[in-house]
């Protein structure tokens, strides 16, 4: 249902800054062609009698339409390497670092091509939201918020724009590849009994890694030369540099940059190849290079947690009526039949039936019944609004990015759901690592299938 929490787009800055590359338009001297005209060029007052011209900005990358240019690169890696230094982490030469954001920023661009071709767009009211949240999750006005950010070095409108993008490319994964993620009940019940068999079933990891990324339908000779660049990684490591220096200079990993971070995890969200490679690793240390479908790793056990504990939380039994937001639908006409379909409820309309005839959930069928929630389930704005009601009351419209809803609250209770949480927890993993499977796989095909020509060292 589309009231599941939508993922976190803060942290203060570096996350979205570093994971994400503002798409680089052609140059106007470039028009629409792929081959652009002239690099951009600027005369000084002298040069109008010499004729001697200073060179400002060339493309150093060519994707498909679309060019990336050096201004772009040095932008973005000034950004990196900031945020690099403020981490403590002892920098790689700027000719690896600045291939490995290329890399990155030619990867976004790719995807970004892919949204607007298919007519994927974040609206500014849905960017405002954002900011929104983010400022907030900050304990902090947007204003304040904004002030942080520009006394950091950093443009509040570049930033807001990279906010976009990061938005840009969450629902263009989730249009593309984590909705087709499909778990079932055999693999859940199959993952459990897994979970009974190791020592400490409810264990989560936090990991960090690099990946070495192997092309789509590559060749025994492209495999060799990527199995070696793993062995350099690996040998980096061996030698004594630092973790984070040697993903930012070798990983193809989105975290590369990140110190090839993947978070903390339970077992069940982790590829069975890291769990078994990790098991018997003291805290700090890093595995050799393991091969897998995609391509060669080295994982790092940063730490690991025991979370068995009982849980007893409170749930609400609850149902809505949502109207989408599209390219046919405003959002000032989803908020207006939103507060008529309110009008109607509050004059003795039949919420179930209102529900199965307007509602644009999956929950619509079911009177728009969401069963018991629990805290967590819906999206902040869906909770807030939810945990405020009576029983029985009928909420205001509340706006989401989802659309525009109308809650009912029919009943609450304390529930103690640790079995059930527990089946929750491997439906969630299994489905995370699948859907982080398949989106390494598409995207080293989207990758393959595009037009890419690279000039870095062009002089």
């Amino acid at each position: 249902m589309p009231t599941v929490r939508h993922r976190r787009l803060a942290g203060l800055f570096f996350a979205i800054l570093c994971s994400v590359a503002t798409p680089a338009v052609l140059a106007q001297e470039a028009g629409s062609s792929a081959e652009p005209k002239l690099e951009r060029r600027l005369q000084s007052p002298a040069a109008e009698t010499s004729s001697q011209v200073f060179t400002l900005d060339r493309i150093i990358a060519v994707v498909n339409t679309e060019v990336i240019t050096q201004l772009e690169l040095n932008n973005r890696l000034n950004i990196i390497i900031q945020q690099l230094r403020k981490q403590g982490t002892e920098l790689p030469s700027r000719q690896l670092l600045s291939r490995q954001v290329l890399d990155r920023m030619v990867i976004d661009q790719v995807q970004f091509q892919l949204a607007k071709e298919t007519g994927l767009r974040v609206e500014d009211a849905q960017v405002d939201r954002a900011l929104q949240r983010i400022a907030e999750e900050n304990k902090l006005s947007v204003g304040d918020f904004r002030n942080a950010l520009e006394t950091d070095g950093i443009n509040f409108g570049v930033f807001r724009e990279d906010i976009r993008s990061e938005m840009t490319l969450a629902r263009l994964r989730e249009r593309e590849v984590d909705n087709k993620v499909v778990v079932g009940e055999s693999e859940i019940d199959g993952e459990l009994e897994a979970q009974k068999k190791r020592a400490v079933p409810d264990e989560e990891l936090l990991l960090a890694h690099v990946l070495v990324q192997i092309p789509d339908q590559a060749s025994a000779e492209q495999i060799e030369q990527r199995r070696l660049k793993a062995e350099q990684a690996l040998a980096a490591l061996k030698g004594g540099t630092d973790f984070a220096q040697v993903s930012a200079s070798f990983s193809d990993a989105p975290e590369a940059l990140q110190g090839g971070n993947l978070g903390w995890r339970s077992v069940a969200r982790l590829p069975k190849l890291f769990v078994d490679a990790t098991a018997s690793l003291p805290k700090g240390q890093h595995s050799d290079v393991l091969k897998s479908a995609n391509g060669f790793h080295i994982v790092r056990l940063v730490d690991k947690r025991g979370v068995g504990v009982a849980q007893v939380i409170n749930q609400t039994k609850a149902r809505h009526i949502l109207i989408k937001v599209s390219e046919i639908v405003s959002d000032e006409d989803a908020q207006r039949r939103a507060r008529a379909l309110k009008e109607r409820l509050d004059n003795g309309a039949d919420f179930a039936e209102l529900a199965k005839q307007t509602s644009e959930d999956a929950s619509a069928p079911n009177g728009g019944d969401l069963g018991w929630v629990s805290p967590g389930d819906t999206v902040p704005e869906f909770e807030r609004t939810m945990d405020a009601l009576d029983t029985n009351k009928i909420s205001e419209p509340v706006r989401s990015q989802f659309g525009w809803h109308v809650i009912q609250v029919l009943e609450r209770r304390q529930q103690d759901v640790t079995q059930e949480r527990g089946r929750l927890a491997a439906r969630q993993g299994l489905r995370q690592r699948k859907a982080d499977e398949a989106f390494q796989d598409w995207l080293r095909q989207l990758r393959d299938r595009a037009y890419v020509e690279y000039r870095l060292e062009e002089k």
